[in-house]
Order: structure tokens, then C-alpha cells, then sequence
């Protein structure tokens, strides 16, 4: 299955063309099996995942629109840099779906303002052949694909799930450092002095004579911490304490 509206098809050189549908697959049966997995990455939060598409061609962005809705997600659609930037984006699982040349801004430029922002969400950026090499180097600045037009559906459809999926495994994450933290700042402030100290290697003997207190004593902090916390093992405490330290 190609995206046809607004962008041209692709060359037969490789053979990928020679039937309408890629390997003779029927898109009804194709377009269920996107239902089957939008189904199952829904259920693991509740939230539908939602694309936001940069692209100053309407053709394409109504193309995507609706190919992204088969796949049971939210579609939100901008003609320029500009116009999404200026968005208030929702708290939800989801990417961007982005044209590498804008009329107002290209992709790289784009990529900048949006982690000044603090916006994390994964980037797909669609290119041009010309643009391969400016693509790449989206890549190395955090997009997680690039797809060159023209581009089979499946292929925009594989990538935009799995930047989905990134998104809601870093949106788990973020959630357990956050509870993590929570846990952290009701440890008393002995407790967390001892936790630092022996997640960094030390020793309760040396902890204790650091802190000017009993070993014993260390041993309770110790033991409160890791209670507290949720460690079942001082592995566990250390990788908390990792978890916990700021990300330069």
C-alpha cells in the first residue's frame, strides 16, 4: 500500500511496485491487522496515541490524517514550524510526523527549538532524496526515522508505531523516577545520607565513621532506606540512587 494523495509513486526499480499492494496483500486484511496492534498498545495505557503531522502540503497531511485514523490514533495536522510550535501539545503518548523542508523553517531548526521547549516526543522526518544527509543528521540530533518520499503506508505506519511505543516506554520510565523521588524525599535526612553513602560504595564501617555515628546505627538507616524505597537488595538501592542522580 503507497501513500498516493500528494506525493508521486515510487520507481518499480527494486520491484517493490510490481502489484498494488506490497507481496499481493489485500489492505483490508493489512488495515485490520493495524486495528489488532492499535487495540493492544492502547490497553497497556488507556490513552490513544496521538501523531502530530508538520507539513505545508494539504494533500499530504490529509493523506496521513487519514491513514493514521485507520490505525485507531489521533491525528493533529499544522501547515507550518511555526503553527506547531505556537501548539499547546497534550500530556499524551504520541510523535511527530515532520517535513524536513518547511517554507518557514526546516526540520533541524525545528528539532532545536522543540528541546528548548522541553518537548520530548520522537520525530519521523519525511525527506526528499536531496535531503537524505540533512536527515541523517536529524538523526544523530534525536529523530528516531527518516522515510523519503514517496514512501509505501506500511513503512510510515511501522515507524510511526514504533516511535509510540518509545514514547510510552519513556513516559513508564519517567513515571518510576518520578515515584522514586517521592519515596526519596520521605526518607529522613540520616537516611538519605547513609543511602548515598553506601550506594557509592562504601562501606557500613566507613559510613559510620563518615557520619560520626555507631555501625549498628548505619545498619538501621540502612535497613529503613532500603524499606522505604522498595529495594529488595542493595543492587536494587544502588540502582535507584543512579536513577536518581540529575542527567547531564
Amino acid at each position: 500500500m503507497e501513500l498516493r494523495v500528494g506525493i508521486a509513486p515510487a520507481s518499480s526499480d527494486h520491484g517493490r511496485h510490481a502489484h498494488p499492494y506490497p507481496s499481493g496483500r489485500n489492505p483490508a486484511k493489512m488495515r485490520l491487522n493495524c486495528r489488532v496492534s492499535a487495540s493492544a498498545m492502547a490497553s497497556e495505557t488507556n490513552e490513544r496515541g496521538i501523531v502530530h503531522v508538520v507539513d505545508d502540503d494539504a494533500s499530504v497531511r490529509d493523506a496521513l490524517e487519514g491513514l493514521f485514523e485507520s490505525l485507531g490514533l489521533d491525528t493533529r495536522t499544522y501547515a507550518s514550524a511555526h503553527e506547531f510550535l505556537a501548539e499547546r501539545l497534550p500530556d499524551r503518548p504520541g510523535c511527530i510526523v515532520m517535513d524536513i523542508r518547511l517554507p518557514d523553517m526546516n526540520g533541524l531548526d525545528c528539532q532545536v527549538q522543540l528541546t528548548e521547549m522541553g518537548v520530548r516526543l520522537p520525530v519521523v522526518m519525511m525527506t526528499g532524496y536531496g535531503d537524505i544527509p540533512m536527515s541523517v543528521r536529524a538523526m544523530k540530533r534525536g529523530a528516531v526515522d527518516f522515510l523519503t518520499k514517496p514512501f509505501h503506508d506500511q513503512d510510515m505506519l511501522d515507524a510511526v508505531t514504533a516511535a509510540i511505543q518509545r514514547d510510552r516506554q519513556r513516559r513508564r520510565v519517567d513515571g518510576d523516577v518520578s515515584s522514586m523521588r517521592q519515596r526519596f524525599e520521605m526518607l529522613s535526612s540520616r537516611e538519605k545520607q547513609v543511602m548515598l553513602l553506601v550506594t557509592a560504595g562504601k562501606m557500613n564501617k566507613q559510613v559510620a565513621g563518615d557520619l560520626g555515628l555507631s555501625e549498628i546505627t548505619v545498619k538501621i538507616h540502612r535497613a529503613a532506606a532500603m524499606r522505604k524505597m522498595g529495594a529488595r537488595t542493595l543492587a536494587d538501592l544502588v540502582r535507584m540512587a543512579d536513577a536518581l542522580k540529575p542527567k547531564s
